[in-house]
């Protein structure tokens, strides 16, 4: 006997709830900063319940942490170009896209909230430890080559902090220039 499985939909109700819900959050936090607003703004905003954000996310802080998260490390992928040198530079460059995008000061000042907040301590915790995994796994794909690579601290402190310092206090653009002489002095 056959029975008939209900149809899933990829990316359906439940992926666009997420996704209306982390615009929102996004823009409520570039338009008025960390701490400065409800679920229940952030659900109007969505146009869901408070209820839906409580069910899936549990708290305010456990929401940003999955915006970070999400938001932050979807759109920086890890290159595979074949080399440490140009993995580095095509990472440095999604980075710094990806944080002068239209909500890229936003998720910038989320990150640093989430570091100061005890609070969102875990969050903060999940999103440093899940940018270490993504970092290393190219750090050794470097070393299985045969390449000298730094730690995956060293990457934080002489490429994405500068990056970052820059955005949060409008320091200057982020040139390619300017990024590849980061990775330079790394390597």
């Amino acid at each position: 006997m056959n029975e008939r499985q209900p149809a899933r939909r990829p990316g359906g109700r439940s992926a666009r709830i997420g996704a209306d819900v982390h615009q929102a959050v996004t823009d409520l936090i570039s338009e008025r900063g960390y701490g400065n607003f409800t679920v229940g703004e952030v659900a109007a905003r969505a146009g869901v319940a408070d209820s839906s954000i409580y069910r899936r996310w549990g708290s305010l802080e456990s929401l940003l942490g999955d915006v970070a998260l999400t938001r932050l490390n979807a759109r920086s992928p890890m290159p595979d170009t074949g080399s440490l040198d140009g993995d580095l530079r095509t990472y440095a460059a999604a980075v710094a896209r990806e944080i002068t995008g239209p909500d890229g000061l936003a998720l910038v000042r989320l990150a640093v909230a989430l570091s100061g907040n005890g609070q969102a301590s875990q969050a903060r915790d999940d999103l440093r430890d899940e940018r270490t995994r993504q970092l290393q796994s190219m750090l050794d794909r470097s070393r299985e080559r045969g390449e000298p690579a730094p730690d995956a601290l060293d990457v934080l402190d002489h490429i994405l902090a500068p990056m970052y310092i820059r955005v949060l206090f409008g320091l200057g653009p982020l040139t390619p220039d300017y990024i590849d002489g980061l990775v330079d002095r790394l390597l």
